[in-house]
């Protein structure tokens, strides 16, 4: 796909922590005919260069008119598990169903749908392949299953349709729950880790997902009409990874183990009392092996992630630190934000 023949990309999410990415990718490989609809205003640098629509996916009139000159659509957008269970359901489920049918009405070429890895739930087994069995964690992961349902229902009618099944994935950008790790890094702190911290916790950068996202949308439909794990490819312990960051910030900090059962029992009384901002799906899997394999995507795409969970990490630390003047006031419940701590941060001065 060259810039001349491309078509323009309408990417839904466009104002999020992957959309802005997307975005930058697209328009490095000579890409600039781009449209983004989220509900956030599109403020950033690249304001000028980028048709940005604030809308809501789930606006159907709202949909089918940025479907409109549109070749391909990548499906970023999505309620995050801190969301509200309808909002979830409404824009990861509904909202999905929406953009599928007017991106098929409007003669759209392929639709990439971003899912997760939350589809599978917590497994029994490792490395996770596209064919195991999808148990959602929550409404966030249930959500996702059902969104890929109506993918599937809409390839029958003749839409390509390539899912993506991305591990947690980090960059420039990424906020959220990492910034509680980085700013306790940064200002200092060592860090707890649920358990012993020597289980394998694969995490993907972002630019590598914008990798396999480009695949998709490049290489011939009958390749990519398919679901596909994307990951990095070198990640090790949990301890071995995070203390990268703490070993960047330079004050001899350590990442410390606690049994898991009894702080995830207390991570749940918390989480119920509205006190911290960790859910389920984070402090119920920090403790176990999760990892998929990313081999179908090597074979079929040709898939080669550049970076290790380590690289990314710093990476999205040396972000953080270098704009934290920008959000240092700011908190929500997307990635592009830091969450707030809650009762969290008075546990900084233990560590």
């Amino acid at each position: 796909m060259s810039a001349e023949t491309s078509g323009k990309v309408l990417v839904t999410g466009g104002s999020g922590f992957l959309g802005i990415n997307l975005i930058r990718y697209l328009m490095a490989k000579g890409l600039t005919d781009v449209r983004s609809l989220d509900l956030v205003e599109f403020d950033y640098p690249e304001k000028d260069r980028v048709d940005a629509v604030v809308g809501d996916i789930r606006d159907e009139a709202m949909v089918a008119k940025c479907m409109q000159g549109v070749k391909y659509v990548v499906h970023c957008a999505a309620a995050l598990p801190l969301y509200s269970e309808h909002d979830i359901y409404t824009t990861d489920v509904v909202g999905t169903r929406i953009v599928l049918a007017a991106a098929h009405r409007a003669g759209v070429e392929r639709c990439v749908m971003i899912s997760s890895t939350a589809v599978y739930g917590i497994p029994d087994h490792h490395p996770l392949v596209e064919t195991d069995r999808l148990i959602g964690v929550g409404p966030y992961g249930r959500a996702k299953i059902e969104a890929e349902g109506e993918c599937l229902k809409i390839r029958e009618q003749g839409l390509c349709v390539p899912i993506i099944r991305p591990k947690s994935f980090i960059g420039p950008e990424r906020l959220g729950v990492f910034a509680l790790f980085y700013d306790w890094a940064y200002t200092g702190h060592g860090f707890p880790m649920i358990g012993n911290g020597k289980n394998r916790y694969q995490l993907l950068d972002v630019d590598d997902l914008c990798d396999a996202i480009w695949l998709t949308l490049t290489l011939d439909k009958a390749r990519v009409n398919d679901v596909f794990n994307v990951g990095a490819k070198d990640f090790r312990t949990m301890r071995e990874d995070y203390q990268a960051v703490l070993d960047e910030a330079g004050h001899g900090k350590k990442i410390r183990g606690f049994p898991a059962a009894p702080m995830i029992w207390t991570l749940r009384f918390l989480e119920l009392l509205k006190l911290s901002p960790l859910y389920k799906w984070v402090y119920e899997t920090a403790a176990e092996d999760s990892f998929v394999s990313v081999e179908k995507a090597e074979k079929i795409l040709g898939y080669r992630p550049k970076y290790s969970n380590q690289q990314a990490l710093v990476r999205n630390y040396h972000w953080y630190v270098d704009h934290l003047d920008q959000f240092k006031n700011a908190s929500g419940v997307s990635h592009r934000v830091p969450w707030k701590q809650g009762i969290l941060r008075l546990a900084k001065i233990f560590f």
